[in-house]
């Protein structure tokens, strides 16, 4: 159960055990979450029954095991560089390497800075049980004035759903000081489970004045957890803040991310893409805030559904009194590639003031036949032109990661996930229908 008591057991300094027993208090007379709220239509979300988790043992944090030390290891061989390597076990630092860190940039636990919340303070239900059985967090503080040329990769390895009905809560915090840079990746991976387990990662970014911070985010979680994270970022005066996350594992995933162009001149850009396969119910959420003037965002959602796969996009334009000559963009485009498959898009828009340029395009539909036609033309098989085209479509979102050095890894993701569910589609329907295409390119 998630409980006050359970809150209780879990170490750290005082400021933080007084945290964790405000939030257990709080979540415990708090609504849980219901799809009868907007924030929550089209999701399976009436399914969860968050008290009947349980958070894992604070002794049972101990090492990666083998399977997780050669994920660790597989993610930072295709990195070229990193400035430092933080792995985690369901929420608890167990090793950072600071091998290319400069010595003013801190990696590494909360210790005494009572830094959770300063973006994000308060929350639902999950965003409470966050800050309730977090047992610890990775903070990445970079001073004003210092640059990293490398990214800060942070690995968090989750057992949640190895045994049945455990969570996992992991935490981060990242801080850039006035004209400082950095780039930092966070990938979310766990063993295959013997039941239903419940990741909820909250991560809080802060770019201080003209400084640059580029984060991206992949969750590869095993099939049978659920994975809800909330993401909250603002960005300050003349800022520019650039996020990206992909979703490719999990039963349920759902990626909220709240952008506040804070201060005058910020640039929010939020880049999202999924990849739906079997089952899978993908929910991206985004929320592009406008509270000063002249600032910018630019959003691009793009994903794909297979199997009995169902996505939703839904995102909000806000723009305040106040932020005039503001300047929005919000785009989400969806492939269906199954007749099970379903994706909804719901773009949304709420402008307080009249100087201000907003607007958003979505679109839901299958693989175009024109270009599949195209290729077909030129001899190209039909299960390959249709392999072709959909990669063509994720490696236009796949390249505007913010981080460089990530891009091989994602599009070596997508590519095995993608094979996989179209050989599975093929596959079904030879056994249904006789011979199906063959591709010999």
């Amino acid at each position: 159960m998630l409980t006050a008591a359970r809150a209780a057991t879990l170490g750290g300094p005082e400021w933080l055990r007084e945290r964790r027993a405000k939030a257990a208090e709080e979540l415990a007379a708090m609504p849980r979450p219901s799809e009868k709220e907007e924030v929550w239509r089209y999701t399976p979300i009436d399914e969860l029954e968050l008290d009947d988790y349980e958070p894992l043992p604070a002794g049972a944090r101990e090492d990666l095991g083998a399977l997780g030390s050669a994920f660790v290891k597989g993610v930072v061989s295709d990195l070229p560089a990193y400035a430092a390597l933080a792995t985690v076990v369901d929420g608890s630092t167990v090793a950072v390497d600071r091998a290319g860190l400069p010595a003013p940039v801190r990696v590494g636990g909360l210790e005494g800075d009572p830094i959770l919340g300063q973006v994000l303070d308060g929350g639902d239900a999950l965003v409470r049980a966050n800050d309730a059985f977090l047992p610890d967090a990775v903070v990445v503080d970079v001073p004003p004035g210092v640059a990293l040329d490398a990214p800060v990769v942070i690995v968090h390895w989750c057992t949640a759903g190895v045994a049945p009905s455990t969570a996992s809560f992991p935490r981060t915090v990242v801080r850039l000081g006035r004209g400082s840079s950095a780039q930092v990746v966070e990938v979310l991976a766990g063993a295959p489970g013997a039941g239903r387990g419940l990741v909820v990662p909250v991560t809080e970014l802060s770019a201080g004045d003209g400084s640059q911070l580029s984060y991206a985010a992949v969750q590869v979680l095993g099939t049978e957890v659920w994975h809800i994270a909330r993401v909250a970022a603002v960005a300050g005066r003349d800022a520019t803040l650039r996020t990206f996350s992909m979703g490719l594992g999990a039963a349920y995933d759902r990626s909220r991310t709240d952008a506040l162009a804070e201060g005058p001149g910020s640039t929010t850009e939020l880049r999202s893409a999924y990849l739906g396969t079997g089952s899978q119910v993908h929910d991206i959420r985004t929320l592009q805030d406008h509270a000063a003037a002249h600032t910018t965002s630019d959003l691009l959602c793009k994903g794909a559904v297979a199997g009995t796969s169902r996505s939703v996009y839904s995102g909000l334009i806000r723009v305040r009194r106040g932020a005039v000559r503001t300047n929005a963009f919000q785009t989400n485009h969806n492939l269906v590639l199954e007749e099970g498959a379903h994706a909804d898009s719901v773009p949304n828009l709420d402008i307080e003031e009249n100087d201000v340029r907003c607007s958003h395009a979505s679109t839901v539909g299958p693989v175009d036949e024109d270009q599949r036609y195209y290729l077909e033309s030129r001899g190209i098989p039909p299960a390959r032109a249709e392999r072709l085209i959909v990669l063509g479509f994720f490696d236009d979102i796949v390249q505007r990661c913010p981080v460089p050095a990530l891009v091989p890894r994602l599009r070596q993701e997508v590519e095995q996930r993608l094979v996989s569910a179209l050989e599975l589609r093929s596959g079904a329907h030879g056994a249904a229908g006789g011979r199906g295409d063959e591709d010999h390119g």
